[in-house]
This record gives structure tokens, C-alpha cells and sequence, in this order.
């Protein structure tokens, strides 16, 4: 058997010894948090009869399921599910509750699931009712600690549907310890038929305040996509997938179709599925009379009587927010069409106002962006066992930002926390105030609203609005019914954090007046290219009554959707205010109307500041990281054993920008590259290194960055030798093989990225000087996929100068360029050694190095052939060239010839050319001068080019 050949150096086996303690940690790392198999967790499934109705004979039968956790007893959670589901749509998140020590019971609603009744929105006596029976199903369960005799510990939360459920029984017994309702409504008429417009913006000082106007307008998608829930199809009013979170670095799915709409798509469940089965000749399905009323009305006329209204609000939280006092956490979705932030908004207000302390979280999903992730969901758990023990879950406010996409397609986020939401106890919300630009402009709206503007697909948005090309997809302004407003670009990035409010004018076409204006605002992101995204596909619906017929306008204040969104320095916000919308129901009569700007308007943008935090370490991990901490510390040792070995500096070199001696770099299987090179360069000099292709050119140059290792000799720079990771390479600045810009950030953004990974003070850059020698203009404001190959080599010149290095090294800056961008690349140089630093210059350009440098060194097979001036290297020949008078060429030649060693004489023109073989240049103007011979010109005769061609020979 072979035997493995073994490491013979002391530092190759310190090298083998670090790589076996770093597998070692890493295999360690990998079996103590990799996940434990969730243990089982008991459930008891049953039917249970309750009344159809107060005073009803008739029953209904609930399907309900209770998870235990491993000590009982312990407090007890209600979890409701969302619209269209059942309670097996929640029994993943019930058995995660029951592990963290809850009992858990879930049920399906009226109409959903294997219960029976008929679904009537969460009404009082219906859906409330039932879950108020559960409670009392829970005090009779021994597994459930009590707060006294028929009051157990218990918590209610859920989504959508559910987390109305939440705060409807909330406000309705008060044996509920503590409520935690997720993207739910406060106001269901609001939900389903907003109006954005009022006379004066919202008087409360929250963030995401809506006008909650009167008389609004229907959003049909959405309420379609409800209806067919409850009718039998196989659609879900709540997300499936989870939502991005700080922190996370793979991809859950939450790209992908996140929302309820996507399973809308489905066909419609087949008879005896799990969903809601209605008769096939029952157009009502499972919904009760009153509530089908309601949506036959809305949907054939597009608006709701006063009973309609009555009946979504006695079916709203908004009812019974008055009388909650229990802690309360709200947490809704920055993406969600369906249910906005004015929804938690306005119940945090009503909570507040009644006693009870509210905590906030907004998060990256919705009804558009996905489910609570992981993180959200033990956050959730944490808050309940807090308040339903007697604790204090406290009053603050999170939100998060979501920013650009990683290399795996998921979006970064941080979370942003505050103190408290604003404007409920302590100060108000700020407000930035942007000023927006555009005149009064005519908009129409065709026949039948068609075609009609799109803003987004109902549960898909939270895809359409990750970026502008997704967007540009998914939304569309049709020309001629949307007038446009615009802010100048911002000079630093701001986060929307709420609702924006605008004031504008709206006036009838006297030729065509129209009493009522049914109008369409959203706010577009748009960068500096002139793309742009509407942020979580948000739009604000508005109706405008009393429209004078001469045309003279109304004003109103559109409070706009309520957003979380970074605007990028340099971006602009774009106020679109169109007549159609295909998610919402608009008149179909055609129109014109005048949309403008009321006097001295602006847009009044919200800000809430806080501390921005990364996701917590997983506690199971931390072992993990103590290994590899001490793995790190193991290689630290080496490593500074080794850099202890390599400090070396030589005092009297310490102003030599660079030495090089006898360097040799051989590569494995023999290869020689670089081979017995010494030479010097002094400070102020522009050198140039020549060679042919394969002279060793490049290989010296990363020798000189620390980016491989000699064989043998030394580089030493102000007198510090070179090792990989030497401090002294601070002070060198390079441009050796290719710069690795970011080709969508601009020219700016990538040389901050790349200094502020550095580690040096931003102070330190000198970014003007650099830019100023560099010569890019405002073009470093332009991404860097615009840039020309001129632009990009300037460029990576400015990032070589940052810091303004006093050692510059450049492998081929001219690679690729013309003829006029080699000459301003010469200028760029030129300015930078004009500073007293000093450059070195790889190139096989002879004519450049002969312009540009002030020495040269030329490399031919690995070794130094020659080194110095450009001038005396070029001159080296002993043939020199005099220009002369009219008339007196032949007396010159003959002159020249006359002095003995001068051989081979020729004139060319009023050039006479001769090999002065080592006659000084002066003593043969001499000659000729005291021949008479006027001379107007002397100078060698050979370009560089032709010595660098008699030092390599022909293989260049």
C-alpha cells in the first residue's frame, strides 16, 4: 500500500495541524445544531353541539382539535384560522405553541371544515358566540390552569379572519387574558370599501392613519376572491408561505406565490372537500342571508347601502375596541392589499383610548408577502406568556425594511425598533415635507372603465413589488387616465415608514359634468434610470363628492396607503392619481376630470426613527460558535506565529517606495515565472515594467500585492517586506487583473462599498481628490452597466487612488481602451505622479511608457534585461539623429564622416542620421558647428521601441 507523503517543513505541518483543527471544528459545529426532531405532541379531536343562535332550537356542530404540551396544566391559547381555511390550516402553528408549553385548541369556524352553520362574517351571536363556549370548554379541562373559579388563563389569536375573531371575543369576554390578532381588520367596511379622501388630514398623530371616509369605493378582487371561499372553491383568504425576516439567508418559499390569491387559482373543490360546500344550485353557498345580501348589493352595484354598512361593522372589531383593556398585540403586514397598516392603525388607537396597552409589529408579509416567519411566530409566543402570566409585554413598536435582493432571491431585511407607536401617549409621528411638481392635468375614464389600470393581482403583489422589473409586470398607468406628480430627487436615503397624505384639487369637465369622481392614487419609487416600483402594489381608492358642474375644483386630502419603503439618495417619489383600477369597482360611465395640486401642497411623508437590530443568535448555536471561536483562536495563534516570523523592516529604506532583490517565484511541476529580479524604484517616479507576454510582468506585480508568495528574494515597500496581510499594504493602492465592480450600483456607490471594506475612516478616502485626477464628471453618479471601457478603467483608477496611496501599481490600465481614452488615461496618471507619489505601470504599450513614464524596466523570460531613464535606455545605441539648415545636409554628412569612429552616415530629408559609437552628442554638434553647419535639432535617433526590441529580440 502507497503511503501518503507526509508535510516536511515545520510550517507545512503547522498548516496541515490548523486545516484538521478547523475540519474537526466545523464537523463539531455541524452535529450540535443541526435540528432535533420535534417531539409528538398529544392532540384530542372532538365534535361539540352549540346553538345555531340565541334563542334557537336548532344546533350546530363545531370540529374542534386541543394540542397538549409535556407539563400540564399550563395557560391555554384559542387559535382561530383564516378565511377558507379550517382548523387543520393551523395545526402547525398550534403544535409549535403546545411545544413552548400552551394548551392549544383550535375548531373550524360555521361553514368551514366539518362544522356545520352558516358563515356569518365573526357575527356576535354566531362565530363569537361559539368561541366564547370554547372557553367554557376550557375551564372544565383539567389540563388548564385557572385565574379563579370559571376563568381560565387564556389568550386568543389567529389571522385575517381569525385575528378579527381574536379581538371581537376580546372585547367580548373578559375571561380573555391577552390578544394577539395578525393582518386583521378593524373595520370591515373600511377593508372592503375604502375611501382615502377627506377634507382635512387624519387628526391622529399615528404613522399610518387612514381617512376612513364614507361612501367608498369596492374592492372586487379581493371580495371575489372571499366570496368563491365561502361558496366551495378551494380559495384561502391568508398566506401560505412564510414572509422574509431579519436575518434569514435561505429562501422559504416567500417568493413564490405568497398570498391568499394564489389560491385562487385553484379549481373549485370537489364535493365532501375540506373546504366550505355549499349547494350547487345555491348562489349564497355557506354564507348566511344577511351577509349574501350584502355582497349580491356590493357586487352588482358596486355600493352599500346604510344596512350593508351596519351589518360589516357589527361583524368588525371596530365594535367592541371600546371595551378591550387586555395587553394586545397587533401585528400586521407591510404587504397586504387587503388589510393595510390603517387597519392596526386604527385599532392601536381605540385600544389605547379604552385603558389597555398596545405593542405593534409590522412585518415584511401580509395577505401579499406571506405568513410570520419563524422568528415573528416566537415573538408572538413570547408576548402571550408574558401578558396571560401577569407580565408586562410592554408597549413598544417594530417594523421591518426590507432592502435589496441577495445573490439567492430572497429580500434583506432589518427590523427598525421604537420606544413606542407614535402618537397614541407620547409624540406624534414626523412628517418630511417633499415638495411635488406638475400642473393640473386632464384625466379620462373610458366607457365601462376599460381599459382599466392595474396596480397589482390580489395575493401576488408581494412578488410584483420586489423589484421594477417584476413591477413593470404587474402594474400599468394606461395614457390619458392618470395624472402624474413628482419630487426631486432626495439627497440621502429616507424610510417611509406609514401613510403619506397629499392635498389635491379635483374638478369636473364643465362639458361633461359628473357629480361624483371615483379616483385611484399610489406612490411610485423611482430611481434614477427612470424605473420604478410601487411599493407593496399599495393603492388608495377615493371618492369625491359635490363636484361643482362649471368645473371649479374641490379640495381634498388622499391619505395614501401605508407603506414601509427605503427611498435610496438620489431616488424621487412619483404621486399617480388615475380613474381606473382593475381591482376595484369604478363607474362605467365615461368621464373627465381636471386632477392638480392645491396651493402650496406638499408631500407629507412619515418618519419614525429607531434603532435598526439584526436577528438573535439561535440559542441551540451558541455552542456551535463557542467551537469554531475556539477553532479561530487555534489558527489566530498560527497565524500570528507566523506574521511574528515575517515583520521585517529595513530603516533605511523606510522613503523607498520599492526594492525588489533576487525575487524568484517557481510554480509546482518546475515552472519558473519570475527569476533572480532586483531592481529599485524612487520616490516621484512613474515607472514602467515591459516585457513580452509571459515576462513575468503580472506574476511580479501579485507578488508585490501580497496575493502570492516569492520562492525566493524579498519585496520590500518603505522598507517593510511584503507578506500576505503586511500592514504596509495599506499604503499601496492597485488595479491588477480586473476591478469587480457592481454594474447596477453607481460609480460612487461601488468606491464607498469598496473603501468601507477597507476598514479605514471614510475621512481617510480623500473621494474628491481621487474623483477630481480621475476625471469622471457626474458619470460617477451613473450606474456602472452605462459606463464605457474608458469610463470603467477611470474608474478603477479612482479606486486604486482612494487614500491616496503613496505607492500605485496598475497591470495594463490601458487594456481596451481607443485612442482617446489611452490619452486621457496617460492625463489621469500624469496628475496623480504631479502629487509627489510615486506609480508603477504594467503595460506593452511602448509608445504610452515612452510618453508617460519616467523610468522603465524591461523583463524578458522572468529576468531583468535592462532598467533606467526612458531616455538614456532609448539612447543606448550611440545612433543620434541632427536636424539642419537648408543646404547645409551634405556639408554635415561630411562633417560627421571627417571625425574618426562615426560610421554609417545617411541623410534623410534635413535629417542626417549617424552612429556616433560612443562620441558624445555634444563634441559631434561641435563638430558640425564649427563647420559651418547650422544645427537646429539632436537627439537619439532609436524610440524606445527599438531597444526594447534588441533587449528581447524577436519574441515580443
Amino acid at each position: 500500500m502507497p503511503r501518503l507523503p507526509l508535510p516536511r517543513t515545520r510550517g507545512a505541518r503547522l498548516t496541515a495541524l490548523a486545516a484538521v483543527v478547523v475540519v474537526l471544528a466545523a464537523g463539531a459545529v455541524f452535529w450540535i445544531t443541526r435540528p432535533a426532531a420535534a417531539p409528538p405532541v398529544p392532540a384530542q379531536d372532538a365534535l361539540i353541539d352549540m346553538p345555531a343562535g340565541p334563542g334557537s332550537a336548532g344546533q350546530v356542530k363545531i370540529d374542534t382539535t386541543t394540542y397538549l404540551p409535556a407539563t400540564v396544566p399550563a395557560p391555554a391559547v384559542l387559535l382561530a384560522h383564516g378565511f377558507g381555511g379550517d382548523k387543520n390550516s393551523v395545526a402547525d402553528d398550534a403544535r409549535e405553541l403546545a411545544r413552548k408549553g400552551f394548551v392549544v385548541m383550535t375548531w373550524s369556524a360555521r361553514g368551514f371544515g366539518r362544522s356545520t352553520g352558516k358563515i356569518g362574517l365573526n357575527d356576535p351571536d354566531g362565530e363569537v358566540a361559539d368561541a366564547s363556549r370554547l372557553i367554557d370548554r376550557l375551564v372544565a379541562q383539567r389540563q388548564v390552569t385557572l385565574d379563579a373559579k370559571g376563568d381560565p388563563e387564556v389568550a386568543v389569536t389567529g389571522a385575517s379572519y381569525g385575528g378579527a375573531l381574536a379581538l371581537l371575543l376580546a372585547g367580548t369576554d373578559k375571561r380573555v387574558d391577552a390578544v394577539a390578532p395578525v393582518i386583521t381588520y378593524n373595520d370591515l367596511a373600511q377593508g372592503l370599501i375604502p375611501n382615502a379622501a377627506a377634507p382635512a388630514p387624519p387628526a391622529s398623530g399615528t404613522p399610518a392613519a387612514g381617512a376612513f371616509a364614507p361612501g367608498g369605493v369596492f374592492k372586487k378582487s379581493w371580495a371575489g376572491i372571499f366570496f368563491s371561499a365561502g361558496s366551495g372553491a378551494a380559495a384561502s383568504g391568508s398566506p401560505s408561505a412564510e414572509a422574509p425576516e431579519a436575518g434569514q439567508e435561505t429562501d422559504t418559499g416567500s417568493t413564490g406565490a405568497t398570498g391568499a390569491g394564489a389560491a385562487a387559482a385553484l379549481p373549485a373543490a370537489p364535493p365532501g372537500g375540506g373546504g366550505p360546500r355549499g349547494g350547487p344550485a345555491d348562489p349564497c353557498g355557506r354564507f348566511t342571508a344577511a351577509v349574501c345580501r350584502a355582497y349580491t348589493e356590493l357586487g352588482t352595484t358596486g355600493q352599500a347601502s346604510q344596512a350593508s354598512i351596519d351589518l360589516l361593522h357589527r361583524v368588525s372589531p371596530a365594535s367592541v375596541t371600546s371595551k378591550i383593556t387586555v395587553p394586545t398585540l397587533l401585528v400586521q403586514g407591510e404587504s397586504d392589499t387587503l388589510f393595510g397598516l390603517d387597519q392596526s392603525d386604527a385599532t392601536a388607537r381605540q385600544i389605547t383610548a379604552a385603558g389597555g396597552k398596545v405593542r405593534t409589529i409590522w412585518y415584511t408579509g401580509g395577505h401579499d408577502g406571506g405568513k410570520p416567519g419563524p422568528q415573528l411566530r416566537a415573538k408572538i409566543a413570547d408576548f402571550l406568556w408574558t401578558a396571560v402570566g401577569g407580565g408586562d409585554p410592554g408597549t413598544g413598536f417594530s417594523y421591518d425594511v426590507q432592502g435589496t435582493l441577495r445573490a439567492n432571491g430572497t429580500p434583506s431585511v432589518r427590523t427598525v425598533n421604537a420606544p413606542a407607536y407614535p402618537g397614541l401617549t407620547g409624540p406624534a409621528t414626523e412628517r418630511r415635507l417633499l415638495a411635488l411638481t406638475g400642473p393640473a392635468q386632464p384625466v379620462v375614464r373610458p366607457a365601462g372603465a376599460n381599459p382599466s389600470a392595474v396596480s397589482g393581482i390580489p395575493g401576488l403583489n408581494g412578488v410584483a413589488s420586489s423589484t421594477s422589473r417584476l413591477g413593470a409586470l404587474f402594474s400599468n398607468d394606461p395614457p390619458g387616465q392618470a395624472a402624474q406628480f413628482t419630487t426631486a430627487p432626495v439627497d440621502s436615503q429616507i424610510v417611509v415608514s406609514g401613510s403619506s397624505t397629499v392635498r389635491l384639487q379635483v374638478a369636473a369637465d364643465p362639458a361633461h359634468p359628473q357629480p361624483d369622481a371615483v379616483l385611484f392614487a399610489k406612490l411610485y419609487d423611482v430611481g434614477q434610470d427612470g424605473s420604478r416600483v410601487l411599493p407593496a402594489n399599495a393603492i388608495a381608492p377615493f371618492r369625491v363628492s359635490g363636484l361643482p358642474t362649471d368645473g371649479t375644483p374641490v379640495d381634498v386630502t388622499v391619505t395614501l396607503p401605508g407603506i414601509v419603503r427605503p427611498i435610496e439618495g438620489g431616488h424621487s417619489l412619483r404621486l399617480v392619481v388615475g380613474t381606473t383600477d382593475q381591482a376595484f369597482a369604478a363607474p362605467a360611465a365615461p368621464a373627465v376630470f381636471r386632477i392638480g395640486l392645491a396651493d402650496g401642497t406638499a408631500l407629507a411623508v412619515p418618519i419614525v426613527p429607531g434603532a435598526s437590530v439584526g436577528s438573535p443568535a439561535p440559542a441551540g448555536q451558541l455552542v456551535g460558535i463557542a467551537v469554531t471561536l475556539a477553532a479561530g483562536v487555534a489558527v489566530a495563534l498560527f497565524a500570528a506565529l507566523r506574521r511574528r516570523r515575517a515583520t521585517d523592516a529595513d530603516p533605511e529604506l523606510a522613503t523607498t517606495p520599492l526594492v525588489i532583490e533576487g525575487l524568484r517565484k517557481q510554480y509546482a511541476g518546475g515552472f519558473v515565472a519570475v527569476k533572480d529580479l532586483s531592481f529599485r524604484v524612487e520616490p516621484g517616479q512613474v515607472l514602467g515594467l515591459l516585457g513580452p507576454n509571459g515576462a513575468g510582468k503580472t506574476t511580479t506585480l501579485r507578488m508585490l500585492m501580497g496575493l502570492i508568495t516569492p520562492t525566493e528574494g524579498s519585496i520590500r515597500v518603505f522598507g517593510h517586506k511584503i507578506t500576505p496581510g503586511a500592514p504596509v499594504l495599506s499604503r499601496i493602492g492597485s488595479f491588477v487583473e480586473g476591478s469587480g465592480f457592481l454594474p447596477h450600483l453607481s460609480g460612487r456607490a461601488n468606491l464607498e462599498l469598496y473603501w468601507a471594506s477597507t476598514g479605514r475612516p471614510a475621512e481617510k478616502a480623500h473621494f474628491a481628490e481621487a474623483l477630481e485626477i480621475a476625471g469622471l464628471g457626474t458619470a460617477i453618479e451613473r450606474r456602472v452597466r452605462t459606463y464605457s471601457q474608458g469610463m470603467r478603467q477611470r474608474l478603477a483608477i479612482a479606486q486604486a487612488m482612494l487614500g491616496l496611496p503613496e505607492l500605485m501599481v496598475l497591470d495594463e490600465p490601458t487594456n481596451g481602451l481607443d485612442p482617446p481614452q489611452i490619452h486621457q488615461m496617460r492625463e489621469v496618471l500624469k496628475r496623480y505622479a504631479a502629487t509627489g507619489r510615486t506609480v508603477v505601470v504594467s503595460s506593452h504599450l511602448l509608445a504610452e511608457v515612452e510618453q508617460t513614464c519616467t523610468h522603465v524596466v524591461v523583463m524578458h523570460r522572468g529576468s531583468l534585461v535592462a532598467s533606467g531613464e526612458v531616455g538614456e535606455l532609448a539612447a543606448a545605441g550611440g545612433e543620434a539623429t541632427f536636424r539642419v539648415g537648408d543646404g547645409d545636409v551634405d556639408t554635415a554628412a561630411a562633417a560627421l564622416k571627417a571625425v574618426g569612429g562615426v560610421t554609417s552616415v545617411n541623410v534623410e530629408g534635413d535629417l542626417v542620421h549617424a552612429d556616433l559609437d560612443g562620441l558624445p552628442r555634444a563634441e559631434a554638434v561641435a563638430v558640425l558647428v564649427r563647420a559651418g553647419v547650422a544645427v537646429e535639432q539632436a537627439g537619439p535617433r532609436r524610440r524606445l521601441e527599438d531597444a526594447f526590441l534588441q533587449l528581447v529580440g524577436d519574441e515580443s
